[in-house]
């Protein structure tokens, strides 16, 4: 890329704006670091409307940060680079951006002077190698650093016929968000028109992916200004939608427009459209009918009372229960005759009743649930194989009792089980 224009203060951005982020370190390629730079960053652009569209991480390579600096600026109009500035051999991020531009470095006499100022105040020498975190990109704006010795830089300018900003800022987090904070924050806000980015999570239970796909996507489809991602979990499919406008009203509007038809297609399905958990969800239908919840844990060993006990104030619904795995505390506990065991074995639909009945009634609770399966990897038979879990909430009103099969290994199917209690939970509520 060859710059074409110079000059910070000759344009402003009328379009809408895309951004990369590169994260440079060979220590981000290994198990051992990981970047959390570029969640901050994401989080602040999209503040200011700013979409991130690639994030990139390279090692301490001249070739390839050259390569990955050119891809990145032909593809997005802001570029910001973290790390790479130190004094170091493996710190190339100035020379491979320059190169990049096919730009020239300069150095900076002044940065050499407060670096050396810096050091002696510490009573320090200050090292040869550390000249070079005074190279300056031509036509670069130097960003002063704070907290550390390397100064990050400012490029504005026209590419390749297209506008662009080029940041470079130092890796260490603390440097990187003091610097972004105080020198491009402002800077970012002045040239970039204002626009707002609204996002919507809609949170859907015990569906497949492709199943829910199949039946939303003719209608985000139709939406072609709201980007929608789906992710699925165990039991849960996240819709992510985001869309920006000139103001966070419109934006939203757009978005609530969407979520309308997919609540309206998916019905109740769906158990959030502002990201609460279905463990949050449950919480809120228990304290609105002013009812109670007591557990009785086979399979699941404690993760159902665990996952609606990390709610704050959760002991407002829940009186508590047992985990019940050897047959004796099934009846001890939760008074599960034992010949019903006998006769049906423990991990039955007939003991998941007695289960929530007796625990229920032991608790003294509105509602209680009952959970027995073969959470594996072994203990499976032919007949109740691996996977197999039954459910039974009991209520006043009577004691309902749902079979599944769930795949996967022991934590897959265990937290399959609890998601599919709590959403017995939710329906019976609604």
């Amino acid at each position: 890329m060859r710059r074409k224009t110079g000059s910070d203060s000759l344009f402003i951005y009328t379009a809408h704006v895309n951004a990369e982020i590169v994260a440079i370190g060979s220590e981000l390629l290994t198990p051992f670091r990981q970047d959390t730079n570029s969640l901050y960053l994401t989080e602040k652009l999209n503040q200011l409307g700013i979409s991130v569209i690639f994030k990139v991480i390279v090692g301490d390579s001249l070739q390839q940060l050259t390569t990955a600096a050119a891809q990145a600026m032909a593809r997005a109009e802001l570029v910001i680079f973290m790390g790479g500035l130190g004094p170091t051999e493996d710190d190339l991020t100035r020379e491979a951006v320059a190169a990049s531009l096919g730009l020239p470095l300069r150095r900076d006499m002044s940065i050499v002077s407060a670096l050396e100022k810096r050091f002696a105040e510490r009573g320090w020498k200050m090292a040869p190698n550390n000249h070079k975190q005074a190279d300056v990109i031509a036509g670069a704006a130097v960003l002063p650093n704070a907290n550390g010795t390397a100064p990050g830089q400012w490029i504005a300018g026209r590419y390749d016929g297209a506008e662009k900003i080029v940041l470079l800022l130092p890796g260490p987090p603390h440097e990187l968000k003091a610097l972004f904070e105080e020198q491009c924050w402002p800077r970012l806000k002045a040239k970039i028109p204002e626009q707002h980015i609204a996002t919507r999570v809609l949170k859907i239970a015990m569906m497949g992916e492709s199943q829910c796909d199949a039946r939303v996507a003719p209608i985000y489809k139709q939406f072609e200004d709201v980007e929608t991602t789906i992710l699925a979990g165990a039991g849960e499919i996240q819709l992510h939608l985001k869309t920006k406008a000139a103001s966070l009203e419109q934006a939203s509007a757009r978005l609530n427009e969407l979520v309308d038809k997919l609540e309206e297609e998916l019905q109740d399905f769906v158990f959030s459209d502002n990201g609460d958990s279905l463990e949050q969800i449950v919480g809120y239908y228990l304290q609105m009918r002013n009812a109670t919840l007591a557990v009785a844990e086979s399979c699941t060993g404690g993760l159902l009372a665990e996952r609606i006990t990390s709610i704050g104030g959760s002991s407002r619904y829940f009186l508590g229960g047992a985990v019940v795995y050897s047959n004796e505390l099934k009846t001890e506990f939760a008074d599960v005759p034992a010949e019903l065991i006998e006769m049906h074995g423990a991990v039955s639909k007939q003991v998941a009743v007695a289960l929530a009945e007796g625990i229920r009634k032991r608790c003294r609770a509105s509602f209680g649930i009952g959970i027995t399966g073969v959470a594996g990897p072994t203990g499976g038979t032919p007949e109740k194989p691996v996977g197999l879990v039954f459910h039974a909430l009991a209520g006043e009103r009577g004691t309902e009792v749902v079979e599944k099969r769930f795949g996967g290994d022991r934590n897959r199917i265990r937290w399959f089980a609890s998601q599919q209690a709590l959403d017995m939970v939710r329906r019976k509520l609604m």
